[in-house]
């Protein structure tokens, strides 16, 4: 009988798995707080990376620090909240680099808003950064991935709070947000899954990062969330790197449309 389980070549086919050697990585969002720590894992993993922020001389300095540890990066301005901003962001990279293999977005904010006093401009700031931004990030970077015919990774960050809420806090725009993208990813991985292109998301509980201070700093609350966290800390922001780099390399060539919930065992317990 024929053996059909392949031969697998463990020197060529296994020791590149996480390798991203070449690799044009478009990074939005890269130096807040989680983006900084995938920036810097990326990097190490040999990837060419842009990163990309509102504040273009934030984004150059991350590239500049990087560039000084003989890494490859460059910088470029990017709001998310405007359409043609997101498009020149995605013309500059092609233009410097001839392509944008792997989509890494770390772009999300929270304005939060106990639900009666929730207003629309709050509201539609989260919607237009968290979720349209992700929309419009993924077509723009798709519209060259499909049109080089390489294949590629698109890679969005979201949260737990894309599946939980949050009792006794003003969550309601940051969780529909965060909830649509789960449903964006599966579409987007649908769609594009005929070229190659995998779509995936990394669903952190709270990591120790500016964005939480004002939560970090209540003792009450504090106890209460490591009370509920399975392994019995806040994630760090490296503990976010394994995960995103995983789903940028070859590691995940055959997984798309999926959430990995990086929550200390959150989800688990619920």
């Amino acid at each position: 009988m024929e053996r059909i389980t392949p031969t697998i070549a463990f020197s060529a086919e296994l020791k590149d798995l996480f390798d991203m050697r070449d690799k044009v990585v478009f990074l939005p969002g890269g130096y807040g707080g989680i983006g900084e720590a995938v920036a810097w894992g990326l990097a190490l993993a040999g990837a060419h990376l842009t990163v990309a922020g509102r504040d273009g001389r934030k984004a150059q300095a991350l590239a500049s620090g990087l560039n000084e540890r003989g890494f490859a990066a460059d910088g470029v301005a990017l709001d998310v909240a405007s359409i043609p901003s997101i498009r020149n962001a995605v013309e500059t990279v092609v233009e410097r680099h001839g392509r944008i293999d792997v989509l890494v977005n770390c772009v999300g904010i929270q304005r939060e808003e106990p639900l009666l006093e929730v207003t629309e401009d709050a509201y539609d700031e989260v919607y237009r950064v968290n979720l349209k931004g992700a929309m419009f990030l993924a077509q723009a970077v798709a519209e060259h991935q499909v049109a080089a015919g390489r294949g590629g990774r698109q890679v969005h960050l979201l949260s737990v709070r894309s599946r939980l809420g949050l009792r006794d806090r003003g969550y309601s725009a940051y969780c529909s947000t965060k909830g649509g993208m789960v449903m964006l990813i599966k579409q987007h991985a649908m769609e594009l899954a005929r070229d190659r292109i995998t779509v995936n998301g990394v669903a952190p509980t709270f990591v120790y990062t500016e964005m939480i201070r004002h939560v970090m700093e209540n003792p009450e609350f504090r106890a209460r969330l490591l009370e509920r966290i399975p392994l019995g800390r806040i994630a760090d922001p490296k503990d976010v790197v394994g995960p995103t780099l995983f789903f940028c390399s070859d590691a995940s060539s055959f997984v798309t449309g999926q959430i990995l919930y990086v929550d200390g065992g959150i989800t688990a317990s619920q």
